[in-house]
């Protein structure tokens, strides 16, 4: 009998006529709300499947025609438009309700009128994200461009340019959209806004003292240029190439393979040693012989010496900065032999396989002239009587 009822009441067109109709706010049934839920779950399918057809569009074209401004402007494109439909689903919405309107005759009673403003408000701020996504993503556009531009020149100065215009780029875009939709979407007056933060920003300046420096600091690394993107430098403590120079840091890779920021204010007070911008890498060596060797043997020691290190090509000849060698000095246990030479280019890992040449190579020649090295030993002599 139950089931019989239920089935009875479910069948009923009028209960479920009532229930549709059941006016939740006066002029406003549950079908309207229902409408509503459905136009927005449209509008966001609709803008799922219009971005999916984009992406597949640019797919396409870029395997095709390669990287274009076209591919590149829809493939920008393709998520702030999913919200710009979003936003006219929140538009259309608006017309599946009924709002009161006090003017009309008879007086239409509905959601009140504070709300519909709201609510065009809430739209109108949609529609202003969805531009200031698109623009902020159009940015990529410039990025690809001055990549591209950058890569042709020599210096790589401009190569830290470009995060720079890029972030200055997306920051002004956000800026000017929150100014316009809190003037204009929100009606607040921004400049009453920004007087009566007076004494707030004098605070906020004051803690954010330290990010300006760094912002300072960074314009001064772009003025006074101690460095490039890939230039191995030595900042302190740290040794390694440049990744990155930002607003508010540096980044440097270090030879272990860290990654070290280091804020901007810091590197303009600190003593930048650049050294990836030496023509050349020296060595400083002493090479120790035994005391037994004799002048005969210490003499023929210096000779072998320079002549190995003529015989390198990479070693500089410059009458400037010659190879040079001499026997200067008796240790305690060991006869000195000193040297010097330059490597050019000043590449670390060829100056490493020189220098693996130069030991070799001495010590190929000493023992064939039976020419011992040298270590810290001690000889004790017991004396008889």
């Amino acid at each position: 009998m139950m089931v019989s009822a239920l089935g009875k009441l479910l069948g009923s067109t009028d209960w479920w006529a009532k229930t549709i109709n059941y006016e939740i706010i006066k002029g406003n049934a549950i079908w309207r709300f229902l409408l509503v839920l459905l136009v927005v779950l449209v509008a966001l399918t609709a803008g799922r499947i219009v971005q999916f057809i984009v992406n597949r569009f640019v797919l396409r074209r870029e395997k095709d025609r390669g990287v274009t401004i076209v591919t590149l402007f829809f493939k920008c494109l393709s998520k702030p438009i999913s919200v710009a439909i979003f936003a006219i689903g929140l538009s259309l919405c608006k017309l599946c309700l009924v709002f009161e309107d006090k003017t009309a005759v008879p007086v239409i009673e509905g959601i009140s009128s504070a709300a519909e403003k709201g609510w065009t408000r809430i739209t109108q701020a949609v529609v202003a994200i969805a531009i200031t996504y698109g623009l902020y993503r159009l940015v990529d556009i410039i990025e690809y461009y001055l990549n591209r531009w950058t890569s042709r020149t020599e210096t790589k100065l401009d190569d830290m340019l470009v995060p720079v215009v890029r972030k200055s780029l997306r920051v002004t875009i956000a800026v000017i959209a929150a100014i316009y939709i809190i003037d204009n979407i929100l009606n607040q007056d921004v400049r009453s806004i920004l007087l009566s933060a007076g004494v707030g920003g004098i605070a906020i300046a004051l803690a954010a003292k330290d990010t300006i420096a760094n912002f300072f600091g960074s314009v001064t690394i772009f003025a006074d240029r101690p460095f490039q993107i890939d230039e191995l430098v030595r900042i302190g403590e740290h040794l390694g190439p440049v990744e990155e120079v930002g607003f508010r840091s540096t980044k440097i890779r270090t030879l272990q393979g860290h990654l070290v920021t280091v804020p901007n204010s810091i590197i303009t007070n600190s003593i930048v040693e650049n050294v990836g911008r030496r023509p050349f890498i020296r060595r400083t060596s002493n090479i120790t012989i035994t005391y037994d060797s004799g002048h005969t043997k210490a003499r023929r020691a210096v000779e072998i010496i320079g002549e190995v290190l003529t015989d390198v090509p990479e070693i500089n000849t410059d009458p400037q900065k010659p190879p040079r060698v001499y026997f200067s000095d008796f240790n305690d246990w060991s006869l000195n032999i000193y040297m010097s030479y330059w490597v050019r280019p000043a590449d670390y890992w060829l100056y490493q396989q020189v220098n693996e040449r130069v030991n070799l190579e001495i010590m190929k020649r000493f023992e064939a002239e039976q020419i011992e090295f040298a270590f810290p030993s001690q000889t004790l002599y017991v004396k008889k009587d």
